[in-house]
């Protein structure tokens, strides 16, 4: 049982100016719950326990407020007789840890950088969930997200990545996965309609092996790319691990993509969670 996960949540949000200088992306509200949250609900029905969450050295660090018990607010609720609001005011059930890693944002960029920190801090040596902070999969009493990416591995070696279906015209946006018997071969990005291999798009949920967090790891330690140069992707380590024969597995979902990282996406997940 995989009982660990790993959401970076740590940047600028620069996409988001000028609304992120005083709300962090992971922050903004869909519906009445942060971004973010919508990940950290899914781990957890699927048996998460410890969440590393990567974040900003900025402080006060809004996640971090927004996950610890607010006890004037639990206290105001039993003094005005609104206990039946105390649940809606807990955010994370007793047995859910949230550990929290520092990234410096003027340092190394990019999506395995998040990764190398967390293994670098708690030396994980077991198979971890990795979720984006800004993004979610919709699929109310259905599977999850997280759920869909357990049941797609064999073992603790197996590592696994999240397909979404999405009609094949729109795959110019996305990376899409090139697959065989049931595994990744290949990302392709942005691809036309028809140079695409298949309408399954990367959304940067996956299970990540201990022999795969480690390259990772090595990937950000020995690589010093500029600040203009190019960022520590977490699919160059991905690539190069299936090219050398690592198993990487398709997990699917019949759940939406939503992405809050643009104004766009953001107004239709609220208005998709929303029901409107």
């Amino acid at each position: 049982m995989i009982t660990k996960a790993i959401i970076p949540v740590a940047g600028w949000g620069t996409r988001r100016l000028p609304i992120t200088k005083i709300i962090e992306k992971s922050m903004l509200p869909v519906g009445n719950r942060p971004l973010v949250d919508y990940s950290v609900q899914d781990l957890i029905k699927a048996g998460v326990k410890d969440i590393y969450m990567v974040i900003s050295n900025v402080e006060p660090c809004q996640v971090q407020e927004f996950y610890k018990d607010n006890l004037a607010l639990n206290q105001y609720l039993i003094d005005r007789g609104k206990e039946d609001r105390l649940k809606l005011a807990k955010t994370l059930p007793n047995d859910v840890t949230i550990h929290y890693t520092v990234q410096d944002p003027a340092g190394k960029y990019g999506t395995a950088v998040p990764i190398a920190l967390v293994m670098k801090e708690y030396n994980i040596n077991e198979p971890v969930l990795v979720f984006m902070g800004d993004d979610f999969v919709w699929n109310p009493g259905g599977e999850s997200a997280a759920e869909a990416l357990i049941q797609s591995i064999k073992d603790d070696t197996d590592s696994a990545i999240l397909g979404v279906e999405i009609d094949k015209s729109k795959v110019e946006k996305y990376g899409v996965l090139s697959t065989k018997d049931g595994k990744l071969t290949g990302v392709v990005e942005k691809p036309t309609p028809e140079e695409a291999p298949s309408n399954l798009i990367n959304v940067s949920k996956y299970i990540l092996s201990p022999e795969l967090l480690q390259k990772i790891t090595k990937y950000v330690d020995e690589h010093d790319f500029g600040p203009l140069d190019q960022e520590y992707m977490i699919t160059d380590p991905i690539d190069e691990y299936i090219k050398n024969g690592g198993i990487m597995r398709i997990a699917t979902t019949k759940g939406e993509y939503l992405d809050g990282g643009s104004v766009e996406g953001w107004l239709h997940a609220n208005n998709v969670v929303c029901g409107q």
